[in-house]
């Protein structure tokens, strides 16, 4: 193995512009090359100071493509769930469960081109996308009482976006934790998401469904306690 060594080379920094050079050795191309690199990185940098956030702006807008494509994938989810309805109100459960099974199967599309979209995107983008499919595949799988991936979908669907207009998440967060047994963390996301705003659109608009699966699981966990000998 050869032994490496180390040629300390001349350089200068400007002490205005803050530039390198090395004058004394002018005939080294490949130096003066890097140097040259180096120094219109530097000023680039400088540059962007300039910027009101201190970063470059986004090469390309949104891809209208890729945004097409999730909203697309989105509503034929939203259609299967749809028909997935008709058939249960037609008995007609094994179709009921395919539809339902098409459904997650289509959500689970949109979100992975959600979470592909460049990291130049907007994150607010991506948190508002996923925000809506993760929620709606959460309902899919409430259909196919797959409690867990229920409950962990409802609850990344509010991490996503925290704000009110968001009950539909809270409610089957809610619902999955309290199918699984466990009252008291229902009752406290259930309470969490009256206290965020949740309650306003919570069973499709109607108001009252996050508020009265509150009264249903605070049930639950009174008489819990109660077996339990304590108050």
């Amino acid at each position: 193995m050869a032994e490496e060594t180390f040629t300390l080379l001349p350089l200068h920094l400007d002490p205005q512009s803050k530039s390198l050079s090395s004058p004394s050795l002018p005939q080294h191309t490949a130096l003066q090359a890097e140097l040259a690199a180096l120094n219109t990185t530097h000023r680039t940098l400088l540059s962007l100071s300039d910027s009101p956030h201190g970063v470059p702006p986004p090469p390309l807008p949104l891809n209208p493509k890729r945004s097409a494509a999730i909203q697309k994938m989105r509503e034929q989810g939203n259609a299967a769930l749809a028909r997935r309805a008709a058939s249960a109100s037609s008995n007609k459960p094994g179709d009921a469960q395919e539809h339902i099974k098409e459904s997650i199967k289509l959500y689970s599309y949109a979100i992975d081109m959600a979470l592909g979209r460049p990291t130049w995107e907007p994150a607010q983008i991506v948190r508002d996308e996923l925000s809506v499919l993760l929620s709606n595949r959460s309902q899919g799988y409430i259909g196919l009482q797959a409690w867990p991936e229920a409950a962990v979908d409802a609850e990344t669907s509010v991490e996503a976006k925290v704000a009110p207009g968001q009950g539909k998440a809270w409610w089957r967060r809610g619902r999955s934790l309290a199918e699984m047994g466990r009252v008291e963390e229902a009752l406290e996301v259930v309470e969490r998401g009256l206290e965020v705003g949740g309650e306003e659109t919570a069973g499709g608009g109607g108001g009252g469904e996050l508020r009265g699966l509150r009264e249903e699981v605070l049930g639950k966990v009174r008489r819990k306690r109660e077996k339990a000998g304590l108050r």
